[in-house]
């Protein structure tokens, strides 16, 4: 202890991408804000250069560099970058990834079980266990392991190595169900991938520790069954709130910001087509990174969507702030719902937080919209033919959309405020940590 300042824990994330204000990583904000960058470390595979964040060290490793040192003894499989030498914020040009890889990447990012198996091959313990990585993990001397799940094999395979070279708790972090989710499929790589991944999260839960959840309904699927005890921390915004505004009946600024896979782009097609027959002039405006053309040509020609394509964070909020409407959508389709069951994304957050109206639409089985129709301040619909008089009940109602917007004030306090998410999540590792 220094004076009457308590220390926090010396944490070891392992998780595929390091904090940055513009990824899914974000929402390491909502656990580590308060905590000393002198206590905290993490071992990522991302192939970017980090920028900084909550980390005063971080240990890199790539699939390129395992791929080379399968050649090379000579390969360094890891690179260590400090605090004092990261940017403020990522250049796209740091990408360190070379063409061969790429093209894996991409192969990868269809999340095939192939390739899954491909890189457990190429990551190969004796080769990232490196004299490197040991002499800086000692050098840090971590008193717990915060695994940042992933359906990838080496991410949970260096928690639970780090977690039993030094005797120390897991606290894994669980946002999507990888283990339970196990879909159809004639693919025999599927079937061996999934009972060999299986097998090791069971290794991990078997470890001491907890586990953090992105909402109530995967924690208790969880905890029932692992005999966890661990708590929900839900996302949280840094979005200012902005005074009541009634929705402009006569132009209304309606958003959507994010992915638009997962059946999204159909629900959103769904909510455009609504949207012209209350009145052919308004227009949906979807923000969003996706670039692949099987994705976006849904919204081709619809005069009541507008696809506006990437924005940067910063944006993101300023425009969600700006919006009258921003909408949450999930898809319909049973392997959609099956991905998203349990999943709720910041952009809740940011909406509630923001003290705009926000609609949400999709098939109640899916987390977010379950979550949406549970706080009782978001307009939800969950049947096609419902949603022209849904959207009409939020518009054309000036005293629902105060109600709504007095509530969400209310949900924010109670889930989304910064300073009661950090405090959970110290409480669990503290406990597992017998501190």
């Amino acid at each position: 202890e220094t004076g009457f300042m308590q220390t926090h824990k010396r944490v070891l994330i392992v998780g595929t991408v390091p904090y940055n204000e513009m990824s899914t990583s974000r929402a390491f904000d909502s656990y580590f804000r308060f905590w000393e960058k002198e206590n905290l470390a993490q071992i990522f595979s991302n192939a970017k250069a980090p920028v900084k964040g909550h980390c005063g060290t971080l240990f890199q490793i790539t699939d390129e560099r395992m791929l080379k040192r399968r050649f090379t003894r000579k390969t360094e499989t890891g690179v260590v970058f400090n605090y004092g030498d990261l940017a403020d914020k990522w250049d796209d040009s740091s990408l360190e990834v070379s063409n061969g890889v790429a093209k894996m990447y991409r192969f990868g990012s269809r999340k095939n079980s192939f390739v899954y198996l491909l890189r457990k091959f190429i990551w190969k313990r004796k080769y990232w266990r490196s004299e490197k990585l040991l002499s800086w993990l000692d050098e840090f001397s971590p008193e717990c392991v915060f695994l940042s799940f992933s359906d990838d094999f080496f991410i949970p395979q260096i928690a639970l190595f780090v977690a039993e070279r030094y005797n120390i708790p897991i606290v894994s972090s669980i946002g999507d169900d990888y283990y339970f989710n196990y879909k159809f499929s004639l693919s025999p790589f599927y079937h061996i991938y999934k009972l060999a991944y299986r097998k090791l999260i069971r290794k991990v839960f078997a470890h001491k520790g907890s586990a953090i959840y992105i909402g109530d309904k995967i924690r208790d699927k969880y905890n029932a069954s692992f005999g966890l005890e661990g708590k929900t921390v839900y996302l949280t915004s840094s979005i200012e709130r902005r005074p009541f505004r009634t929705i402009s009946e006569t132009n209304p600024e309606i958003s959507y910001f994010g992915n638009i896979r997962l059946g999204r782009n159909e629900s959103l097609k769904d909510i455009g087509q609504a949207l012209g027959r209350i009145d052919r002039n308004y227009v949906l405006n979807v923000y969003s990174n996706e670039n692949d053309p099987k994705f976006c040509k849904l919204f081709d020609g619809d005069p009541n969507i507008r696809f506006c394509g990437a924005v940067p964070y910063r944006e993101v909020a300023k425009k969600t702030v700006e919006s009258d409407i921003v909408i949450v959508v999930e898809g319909f389709r049973k392997k959609d719902v099956d991905i998203t069951r349990y999943s709720l994304s910041t952009k809740v957050a940011d909406s509630l937080s923001s003290g705009v109206a926000v609609f949400a639409y999709g098939s109640r089985d899916c987390g977010a919209i379950e979550y949406a129709e549970s706080v009782g301040c978001i307009v939800t619909c969950v049947e096609k033919n419902e949603l022209e008089k849904s959207l009409r009940s939020l518009i054309f109602d000036p005293a629902r959309q105060k109600e709504n917007y007095e509530k969400s004030a209310e949900v924010v306090a109670k889930n989304h405020r910064l300073e009661k998410s950090t405090e959970i999540f110290e409480s669990v590792v503290n406990n597992v940590c017998g501190g």
